[in-house]
């Protein structure tokens, strides 16, 4: 559980470090599944860095996924968004309101039930139907970045966010399907490129949506994306259990976990603070009727003329 909160913290800042790259660039096309705004992305090193967060972040989810069931996997991850939420607050000096730290609190009490009732990951590697529906997921994940595209801005950032949540659950699942790392086992295992596939695909869809969208309603949709497909595999297909006799404690903790993360969606985008000059302006205007501003500028530039006159 440790690697998996650690991976979350991972993740989480670097989704923040990933949207201050990608919005330094020029804007992209609009599409969901955008090569050249990936290309641009990279030459950002607040997106490089956030790279190499993930790639730390990925090594410690690979550790988590040998040791602890999928869904405590996923609900540990699931503990990015709190991050995100709080590394915007830090980095970007927003504040949270009193739902979003009740999310946090949500977050973090769903994750302290889930670890404690967690058992040993199942035992089971899946067949050759699942590696193959595997690799077939993944590949309709581009399909979900192209369709999201062209979407209106306000669900572009969600459905591509959870696109992408489907993308990395794909590399979750596809990391316990991966039962060999013999060169003839490996390459011959569909699961291998399910993984490739699935997580480059993921990278483009969350990289579009930081791009135009809200942060945390990206992060938010990935963590349901990543967190209940994977979660419902591992249960059915996989073996994994919770401890006996504490299934009711796990399934709470789930719920609690997501639910927390559905309340940090509503964290929404930094608004610039206002010059205080503009608001001097504002509270001016809001004080006169309308038309009355344009009333007194033209008074002003007669009084101008007539003593240019004079």
């Amino acid at each position: 559980m440790i690697a998996a909160l650690g991976a979350s913290v991972c993740f989480g800042v670097a989704s923040v470090l990933q949207a201050v790259g990608t919005r330094a660039t020029a804007p992209g096309t609009g599409s969901g599944v955008d090569t050249r705004l990936l290309a641009r992305a990279l030459r950002q090193w607040t997106y490089l860095l956030g790279l190499a967060l993930d790639g730390v972040g990925f090594l410690l989810e690979l550790v988590a996924l040998r040791a602890l069931p999928i869904y405590a996997v996923g609900a540990a991850l699931a503990a990015s968004l709190a991050v995100t939420a709080l590394a915007a607050s830090r980095l970007l000096h927003t504040r949270l309101s009193r739902q979003e730290w009740a999310g946090v609190a949500a977050v973090c009490g769903g994750l302290a039930l889930l670890g404690l009732s967690s058992g040993a990951e199942g035992g089971g590697h899946g067949g050759s139907a699942l590696r193959w529906s595997t690799l077939a997921a993944a590949s309709l994940v581009l399909l979900i970045g192209v369709a999201a595209g062209r979407l209106p801005d306000r669900w572009r950032a969600a459905v591509l966010g959870l696109g992408a949540g489907f993308g990395f659950g794909v590399v979750e699942v596809s990391v316990r399907l991966i039962d060999s790392l013999s060169p003839a086992d490996l390459f011959g295992n569909p699961a291998l490129y399910a993984l490739l596939l699935g997580g480059g695909s993921a990278f483009l869809l969350l990289t579009s949506a930081l791009q135009r969208g809200s942060v945390p309603v990206a992060t938010a949709g990935m963590v349901i994306g990543e967190t209940i497909g994977p979660a419902l595999v591992g249960v059915l297909a996989l073996g994994d259990r919770t401890r006996d006799g504490w299934a009711p404690v796990a399934v709470a903790g789930f719920v609690l976990a997501v639910l927390g993360a559905l309340v940090l969606a509503r964290f929404g985008e930094v608004t610039p603070p206002q010059n205080e000059n503009e608001n001097e302006n504002e509270d001016d205007d809001e004080g006169k009727g309308p038309g009355e501003g344009a009333e007194a500028q033209a008074a002003r530039d007669a009084g101008g003329a007539r003593g240019r006159a004079d």
